[in-house]
C-alpha cells in the first residue's frame, strides 16, 4: 500500500511538472499568459465541478464564502497568472524552483494566522531558502545567450510561492469541512472569474487548444487527483518531500523539449531551496 501511495504522489509530480512545457507550447502558439491561466482556471472547474456534482459533494457553509473568495482570487486568480509569467520570463524550470519558496511563506504565514511557533529549524531552512534565491538571482540564463536572469522573472516566481503557500494555510481551514473536488468547484470558478476581466481573447489554432487541454486534464486535474489519491496511502509529509521532484521534471522536460539551459549556480540554488523544504517538512513530522 505504501509503494501505491508513493507512485501516485510521484505521477502527481511528474504531471505537475509538465505546467510550464504545455504552457510554453500556449505562448508559442498566440495565447497570452492571463489567457492561458483562465483557461486552465475555467476548464479545470468544468472537470472539478463535475466530479463534485457526480458525489454529490456540492456543500458550501456561509460563512466560509469570505474565506473562498479570497482563495479563489489569490490561489488560483493570481497563483495561475503569476505562475504563467514566471514561466514565459524566467523559464519552466526556473519557476518551477521558486515555485518550491512555498514552505519559507508557509513559516511566516502560518506564524501570523495559525499562531504555530517559529523553531531554530524553521529559521535556519528559511535562511537556506533565501541564500538559494540569491543564489539563483545572481545566475546568468545560458540558455538566452548568458544574460543575466531578469528581475520579473524572480519576482513573478516568488509570488507564485506565495499563493502556492496559501493551499496550505486554506488547506488547514477547509480541512475535514470539503473534500478537494468539493472546495474547487467554488473556488476554480471564482478563480476563472477573478481572471476574465483582464483576459484579451485571440483565435487560436489546433495546437494552441491542445497545449490548454494538456495543461488542465494532465498537469491540473490529472495531477491533483493522483496527488490526494496518494495521500490516502501516506502522511503528508512524506507526501510533500516526494513531490519535491516536481523542478527536476520540470527541468528535464524543458531542457529535452525546449532546450532550457540554466546554469550551476542556478542549479545549485535551486537544490538549496530543496533541501530546506525538506528540512521543513522533516522539521514539521517530528512536532
Amino acid at each position: 500500500m505504501v509503494f501505491k501511495g508513493y507512485a501516485f504522489i510521484v505521477a502527481a509530480a511528474v504531471l505537475w511538472g509538465m505546467i510550464g512545457p504545455f504552457s510554453r507550447l500556449a505562448f508559442q502558439e498566440g495565447v497570452a499568459p492571463m489567457e492561458v491561466a483562465f483557461w486552465r482556471a475555467l476548464l479545470a472547474w468544468i472537470l472539478f465541478g463535475g466530479h463534485a456534482i457526480i458525489r454529490r459533494e456540492v456543500r458550501l457553509y456561509p460563512k466560509d464564502i469570505p474565506y473562498i473568495l479570497v482563495f479563489g482570487l489569490c490561489g488560483v486568480s493570481l497563483f495561475y497568472f503569476v505562475y504563467q509569467m514566471a514561466v514565459k520570463q524566467g523559464g519552466a524550470a526556473l519557476a518551477a524552483v521558486l515555485l518550491y519558496t512555498a514552505p519559507a511563506w508557509v513559516i511566516i504565514l502560518s506564524r501570523i494566522f495559525l499562531k504555530e511557533s517559529i523553531t531554530p529549524t524553521k529559521i535556519f531552512a528559511l535562511v537556506l531558502t533565501l541564500i538559494g534565491i540569491s543564489a539563483i538571482s545572481m545566475g546568468k540564463d545560458a540558455g538566452q545567450g548568458s544574460s543575466p536572469i531578469s528581475v520579473s522573472a524572480i519576482v513573478f516566481g516568488l509570488t507564485s510561492g506565495f499563493c502556492y503557500s496559501l493551499y496550505y494555510i486554506f488547506g488547514k481551514y477547509f480541512t475535514g469541512r470539503y473534500s478537494s473536488y468539493n472546495l474547487f468547484l467554488y473556488v476554480l470558478l471564482i478563480g476563472a472569474l477573478g481572471l476574465l476581466p483582464w483576459v484579451t481573447f485571440t483565435p487560436k489554432t489546433p495546437t494552441s487548444w491542445l497545449a490548454l487541454m494538456l495543461l488542465v486534464i494532465i498537469s491540473t486535474y490529472g495531477a491533483n487527483s493522483c496527488y490526494y489519491i496518494g495521500l490516502k496511502y501516506l502522511d503528508a509529509g512524506r507526501a510533500s518531500i516526494t513531490a519535491t521532484i516536481e523542478p527536476v521534471v520540470a527541468a528535464v522536460v524543458a531542457y529535452f523539449w525546449w532546450g532550457e539551459v540554466i546554469t550551476v549556480q542556478s542549479y545549485m540554488g535551486g537544490t538549496v531551496i530543496l533541501c530546506a523544504v525538506i528540512l521543513m517538512i522533516r522539521s514539521g513530522e517530528k512536532q
